[in-house]
């Protein structure tokens, strides 16, 4: 028995947000101190070091519960399945349905059960559920469907990582430039080639140091809408777990898998820091005493920025449609899906085409 995708579907953001929005932005530490630096060069930093150019945000009639529905119907279609027989409906976010005016987050009922609702699932047996999980939220719900069809309990699975990281942001805090919005899904199913689909995960949570480095804090801006918290983090830290812990979690995946390093054809990582995910991916294969393939790692970052748990999968659907110029998948292809976060968390998934 294996667990194949069948189906991928994603929705991003028609709202473009390139940098020069952020220019008249007064920007302060997190001593509430202004920043030294004028805005034109704090932002050519931030792209130099980030890659991001331009990022995606939702329109204000739009929740993130509309927006998981929409990729998940995506997949749906692109599966060609009844979504009657969907058995689990998983979505990973980590802020539920943010309400613009007041950046108050609605998560009763689930967002699960609110995708259900939208679309039109009359099954009680199609048991819909959140994982909060920080950015790496939807692969662990990729890791959980698989385990439910390897025990049988389970058939179909919908996976989907949707997220609206553009209303809980601080936008007198420098890292507020990063985040974006959109969702990705996938359709899960049962196959029978052991040689095809899910052959091997790992997962690991770290808290001893760890657990705060992603956390909800006051404005950079002393006195700035003081009844308010917004997503902050600590970048610094960040980037040295990832860089020592990631790596580690992508080969232990790889190592129980079998497959050996060089049929791995595309790394599909979690997408916060272009500088940290190519210093990740030549320690990665540093780790096997190889060089870094050219191509292995598809970006998305430069133009649609970190979404979070929507990332990976809507990097995955963006390659399988044909819409990532340079990249595509073929059958016999090994990838790798890994990602890192609030936690913290690492997870990764060796997947055979």
């Amino acid at each position: 028995m294996s667990t194949i995708i069948t189906g991928t579907g994603s929705y991003i953001p028609e709202d473009i947000k390139p940098n020069d929005i952020f220019l008249k932005n007064k920007f302060y530490d997190a001593g509430h101190l202004p920043l030294e630096d004028n805005n034109e060069l704090i932002i050519e930093k931030f792209k130099n070091i980030t890659g991001i150019e331009e990022r995606r945000y939702l329109s204000s009639d739009l929740s993130n519960s509309d927006i998981a529905a929409i990729a998940a119907n995506r997949a749906i279609k692109n599966a060609k399945i009844d979504p009657e027989t969907i058995d689990q409906l998983i979505v990973a976010h980590n802020f539920g349905n943010v309400i613009n005016d007041n950046r108050q987050s609605d998560m009763l009922p689930s967002i699960a059960s609110k995708v259900k609702n939208l679309l039109g699932i009359e099954n009680p047996n199609c048991v819909a559920y959140d994982i909060i999980f920080g950015c790496p939220g939807w692969i662990q719900g990729i890791i959980q469907a698989d385990q439910f069809i390897k025990t049988g309990m389970a058939s179909r699975c919908l996976v989907i990582g949707s997220e609206t990281l553009s209303r809980i942001i601080d936008p007198h805090d420098r890292d507020s430039m990063i985040y974006s919005d959109g969702a990705g899904a996938c359709i899960l199913e049962k196959g029978s080639d052991p040689e095809k689909g899910i052959m091997s995960y790992a997962s690991q949570t770290f808290t001893a140091v760890e657990a705060n480095y992603i956390y909800f804090g006051e404005s950079n801006k002393n006195g700035s809408e003081e009844d308010t918290y917004f997503l902050k983090m600590q970048g610094r830290k960040i980037y040295e777990f990832a860089l020592n812990n990631v790596p580690v979690a992508m080969k232990l995946a790889l190592d129980k898998s079998g497959i050996q390093i060089n049929k791995v054809k595309k790394i599909l990582i979690h997408q916060a820091n272009e500088k940290m995910d190519e210093a990740i991916i030549k320690r990665f294969f540093r780790l096997f005493k190889s060089a870094v393939p050219e191509g292995i790692m598809p970006m998305s970052i430069n133009k649609l920025g970190n979404s979070s748990v929507a990332t990976v999968p809507t990097l995955l659907d963006l390659i399988l449609s044909g819409n990532l110029d340079g990249h595509h998948i073929a059958k016999g292809d090994a990838i790798i899906l890994a990602s890192v976060g609030a936690g913290m968390n690492i997870n990764a998934i060796v997947y055979q085409y």
